[in-house]
């Protein structure tokens, strides 16, 4: 990418910020951050592909270090890749275009923990696990838990816009974070006013809640915590069909009962996770229910009154034991051996609409990508795992357990089945994606997503960062 006079004063500048070492350009350790979690990436270092890589790695301990990093990127007119936990499933750390890759994992402090106002300042590469662990000596809990707890950072979740399975209680992750500090692409270090509702004009911190390093880098992130629940209760249900299922959980939320997982399971997922999950042997649609808080009477109210709605809609009741043990292995799916490896490609196409749409998304997605796809033999299995006043999210899942073995052909072949899946759920309301992000992966849709809103996007985008450098092509950004 560069003249190699060029290159090696790049590098001493760059060492000279962050220490001998804290800076690498070795092939082995570029190679190491060449890819996320994203399959197409990983299929094509299975296939002893030369991937994308960055050209030099530092890893900062401050935002006065970061802000020098992106000044001499700006100079340099190089591209800036932050990065933390890599959970990412979209390729949204992806170095297509080579650059400088700000490894954040040292930024991973606890600033402030304010008790009486819980909430609490943490830096953006804290793991959650970890930040989770050091408020629960307090008694305290961070209520955003996603399949990536052990491996996503506090940054990263509030890039890509995510939720934890907690969410119909708590919200997404925009619903926590109260303030950010950003190192703009000029190198300026943005402070967002200190708290989220105010009529101080709009609100600029939910402008990079989602923008996954296209418009800065996170640095520091204010959140919301909340007392430690005292009590958890969950209930492992039953339904013969999925529009049951589907009312029994619409009318909870639009009863004003909070329960914190709602979880309905569609028969394929009923059989092929569930089942494995609870070891029985079920068939229908598999519901779970979970309410936590502190010790009183409105816990068991929202369970009562649930189990009610649930049961009247013709659910049967398999207890609280199913349910608890669900929650207790609820992440053993997306680790070894359970979760989906090479060969196998697969897919998780997450989107969201309102009650009225929901079913009929997930049942045209399903239509459409089994039908097209029969000759791959395509599993397509859904559950509805994040729950609102208005609608529900369906977490769509595929499987081609023989994809081509040529490279190209099985990456062309997956994006064909991603194109397909979007576009069903577009045409019912649905969005792009609802909580897995965008980046390179889904950039083509999001022009169709937002028409000619897009505009707004790209105008400020242009506008923070006129010369491109910051994580260049993703959320359908230009290259």
């Amino acid at each position: 990418m560069f003249n190699s006079y060029v290159y090696d004063m790049l590098y001493a500048r760059l060492r000279e910020i962050v220490g001998a070492g804290n800076i690498t350009d070795k092939q082995a350790d570029r190679m190491s951050y060449a890819t996320d979690v994203s399959w197409v990436a990983n299929m094509w270092l299975d296939r002893a592909k030369q991937p994308s890589m960055p050209d030099v790695i530092v890893r900062p301990d401050s935002a006065e270090q970061i802000s020098d990093i992106v000044k001499i990127a700006t100079e340099y007119r190089v591209p800036v890749i932050p990065v933390a936990g890599g959970s990412g499933t979209q390729g949204g750390w992806l170095a297509i275009s080579g650059g400088i890759m700000i490894d954040l994992k040292r930024m991973n402090r606890i600033i402030d923990i304010d008790e009486k106002s819980q909430v609490a300042t943490v830096e953006a590469g804290a793991l959650l696990v970890n930040f989770e662990r050091a408020l629960n000596k307090l008694e305290l809990s961070f209520p955003h838990y996603p399949a990536s707890m052990y491996s996503a950072s506090v940054g990263g979740c509030i890039a890509a816009r995510g939720s934890g399975v907690m969410s119909t209680k708590y919200g997404k992750i925009e619903d926590l974070v109260l303030g950010l500090d950003v190192v703009l692409p000029t190198g300026n270090i943005f402070k967002s006013i200190p708290v989220p509702r105010h009529a101080t004009g709009p609100e600029t911190t939910q402008l990079f809640i989602g923008s996954e390093g296209t418009l800065g880098v996170i640095t520091k992130a204010r959140v919301k915590i909340i007392q430690k629940p005292t009590e958890r209760s969950f209930r492992c249900l039953l339904f013969d069909n999925l529009e049951s299922g589907m009312d029994a959980g619409r009318q909870i939320m639009l009863a004003g009962l909070r329960p914190a997982v709602i979880r309905l399971y569609d028969d394929p997922s009923t059989k092929s996770f569930v089942n494995r999950v609870l070891g029985m042997k079920l068939e229908g649609n598999v519901i779970i229910l979970g309410f936590e808080g502190r010790r009183g009477d409105m816990l068991e109210i929202e369970k009562k009154e649930s189990l009610k709605i649930c049961q009247s809609l013709g659910a049967k009741d398999l207890g609280e034991e199913p349910g608890q043990h669900w929650w207790d292995h609820r992440y053993d799916f997306y680790y070894p051996p359970l979760t989906p490896h090479l060969p196998t490609a697969f897919g998780t196409m997450d989107s969201v609409t309102t009650y009225r749409d929901i079913l009929p998304l997930y049942y045209h997605m399903k239509e459409e990508i089994e039908s097209k796809y029969a000759t791959w033999n395509v599993r397509f299995t859904g559950h509805f795992s994040h729950w609102f006043a208005w609608g529900a999210m369906v977490y769509a899942r595929f499987f081609i357990d023989e994809p081509p073995v040529d490279a190209q052909e099985a990456g062309r072949l997956y994006y064909d089945v991603w194109s397909t899946g979007v576009n069903a759920a577009l045409k019912h309301g649905g969005v792009v994606n609802e909580h897995h992000g965008i980046g390179l992966k889904l950039g083509p849709f999001m022009r169709r997503q937002y028409g000619c809103g897009f505009e707004v996007l790209e105008g400020i985008k242009k506008q923070l960062d006129p010369n491109n450098i910051m994580n260049p092509g993703k959320l359908g950004f230009q290259l």
